[in-house]
């Protein structure tokens, strides 16, 4: 288990510092988002979680939007990280959401 942690906060690391380095405009954050879910999918293919690249861009998807289909579950052994790629979803989608929130404010001059 401590082998599967260090492995997603790996991961997690580096969709952070993707999405930091994609954060400009708002369809720039989408590209970080999408980066984010094709390095967990290519993460899932290269370890040999999935048996496919369709499957893991998908799983990604459903597990990084928090939605969790459950239609696809990972073995007993990955399951831990299915939850941090969740976590870590969470995160790139809240930041998203502040730097959207603090773009607005700039741009709408405050009431005097």
């Amino acid at each position: 288990m401590l082998v599967q942690l260090l492995i997603a906060s790996a991961a997690i690391v580096l969709t952070l510092l993707v999405q930091v380095a994609f954060i400009g405009t708002a369809i720039s954050t989408l590209a970080g988002i999408s980066a984010a879910v094709w390095i967990w999918a290519l993460l899932y293919i290269w370890l040999g979680v999935v048996d496919s690249l369709d499957t893991a861009v998908y799983f990604s998807t459903v597990a990084f939007t928090t939605l969790g289909f459950g239609d696809i579950t990972l073995s007993e052994d990955w399951r831990l990280t299915s939850a941090l790629m969740a976590a870590n979803g969470l995160l790139l989608f809240s930041l998203n959401t502040a730097f959207l929130i603090e773009v607005i404010r700039r741009l709408i001059p405050p009431r005097r």
